[in-house]
């Protein structure tokens, strides 16, 4: 039984499947393309709100030192992502390795964990276009009424403005990975125009003053109390503090989230004219890209207000209006909700290449993995999440799932990190086009930062996500483990 539980899908069967007409993707995306979607699914709301938010209640002008390791955390994972994706140039990502690492059930699970988290990702980032959307509607005297306007307060509506979001992106994502390429490379040039913009006319309203101290003493935070304690303080008695030396590590965790998304990048590679090279080229580069911009937002946010002095829900928006410049903050509302559209639109890209993935294997219906004659896109995969994001986003408030896809990135990221050390000593003849350095020690240390991660979560999340895993499981051995394409397995799988 364990034999069949965990065995595994050859890399050379898994090239192999890749070949089939039917379920073959069109290659057209370049190292370029790659890094802007990169680029075009991290840098989103996080870089105008979450650097002002965790300076103000947490480190203080450190907060560069916190977003520096946290980029340095992502640098682990993406080299254990990039040493994958190099060797296995199939989609599916985190999927797709575990399959050929760690067997079929934890390929099982961590792909069900992938449909979660991205699909979920969408759904919250559709209904935050849609907040910024209503608001510049509301400015020009366009009113949508309360029923079209989405759940708050307990007033219950259908938001539609993030469901036809979710809608126009998937139907662009039918008709070909160039076009949506296209799309995307648009979308982050005017994403990432307005945040230098930023960054070079704030740098001129800097006050030196402003960032004295650079380390703000250290507090004791109150930690939570039962479910919505974070699992560290539960299990260890661990209370977070605020500000001082601990502090710069305390926001590190929580502006770790702020670079969710460079994993999305290897879901690709199928689709990618070189993907040993392009591969790896587009996880560091737009990795590097994304970990300077937010270092620069955050040295210019602490430095153009006092850390004390910012505010929480728009804090970039209301630095630039409190040292009088009102248009600036107006560019940053716009460039927040055009930077919203292209990560809605990468996450329904990878989430559609993972289910597509596991269609393949036979592991869901295999006629989901059926690709469009034309435009060489898995149009059924793609259109069946697309609606059902679509109506999740539009009828649910799901600001209490959010964190339900950081839990899940990060057990993606311990999946790949362990398979690289597995993959290593099970098939050390396979040429790698790119070694992740210092094996095993790299993806040890990848695997204790996002499980320390991980440990600062509210239990409930842990909760939620044990839930559905137990679900998944539940499919698995319902449908999945009987339906499989091991079930035949070809001479080469072992």
């Amino acid at each position: 039984m364990n034999r069949g539980l965990f065995r595994t899908k050859s890399i050379e069967r898994s090239i192999k499947d890749t070949e089939e007409p039917e379920h073959a993707l069109k290659k057209s995306l370049s190292a370029l393309d790659l890094t802007v979607f990169g680029v075009g699914v991290v840098i989103g709301t996080g870089i105008f709100v979450l650097t002002g938010k965790v300076a103000k209640e947490t480190a203080g002008p450190s907060v560069a030192i916190s977003f520096a390791i946290a980029g340095f955390v992502c640098g682990l994972a993406a080299l254990c992502y990039a040493e994958f994706a190099s060797t296995v140039p199939v989609a599916g990502s985190a999927y797709t390795f575990s399959y050929a690492s760690l067997g079929e059930l934890p390929a099982w699970i961590i792909g069900w964990d992938l449909i979660l988290e991205l699909a979920l990702g969408c759904a919250v980032v559709a209904v935050g276009w849609s907040g910024y959307v209503r608001s510049l509607l509301d400015t020009a005297g366009f009113h949508l009424p309360q029923a079209l306007s989405g759940t708050h307060g307990g007033v219950f509506g259908f938001d539609l403005l993030a469901a036809l979001l979710v809608l126009v992106l998937t139907t662009i994502l039918v008709f070909g990975m160039k076009l949506s390429s296209r799309v995307t490379n648009v979308i982050v040039a005017v994403k990432v125009t307005v945040v230098l913009l930023v960054i070079i006319v704030g740098a001129f309203l800097i006050s030196g003053a402003n960032y004295k101290p650079f380390v703000p003493p250290a507090k004791d935070s109150a930690g939570g109390d039962g479910l919505s304690a974070p699992l560290a303080q539960i299990i260890f008695g661990f209370t977070p503090s605020h500000f001082g030396l601990m502090g710069i590590f305390t926001a590190a965790a929580v502006v770790f989230f702020a670079f969710i998304g460079f994993d999305v990048v290897a879901t690709a590679a199928e689709e990618t004219r070189r993907p040993q090279r392009d591969v790896p080229r587009g996880i560091f580069g737009s990795l590097i890209i994304c970990t300077v911009l937010y270092v620069a937002v955050s040295v210019v946010v602490t430095g153009m207000q006092k850390y004390s002095e910012l505010t929480v829900d728009a804090p970039l928006a209301d630095a630039f209006k409190a040292v009088g410049h009102p248009f600036w903050a107006g560019v940053i509302s716009f460039g927040a909700a055009v930077g919203l559209t292209s990560v809605c639109m990468i996450l329904l890209l990878g989430q559609s290449r993972v289910f597509f993935a596991m269609s393949r294997d036979g592991l869901l219906p295999k006629g989901f993995s059926r690709v469009h004659p034309k435009f060489g896109t898995p149009y059924r995969s793609t259109l069946l999440l697309g609606g059902a994001v679509a109506l999740v986003a539009g009828f649910t408030s799901i600001d209490e799932l959010a964190e339900l896809v950081n839990i899940g990135t990060l057990f993606a990221f311990i999946v790949v990190a362990l398979g690289v050390v597995l993959l290593r000593r099970q098939r050390p003849e396979l040429e790698r086009s790119f070694r992740t350095p210092l094996v095993p020690l790299v993806p040890i240390a990848s695997v204790l930062a996002s499980l320390w991660l991980m440990l600062n979560l509210p239990t409930e999340t842990w909760l939620r996500f044990g839930i559905w895993m137990v679900i998944g499981v539940v499919v698995y051995f319902a449908y999945s483990r009987s339906h499989s394409r091991l079930e035949d397995p070809e001479p080469e799988e072992r």
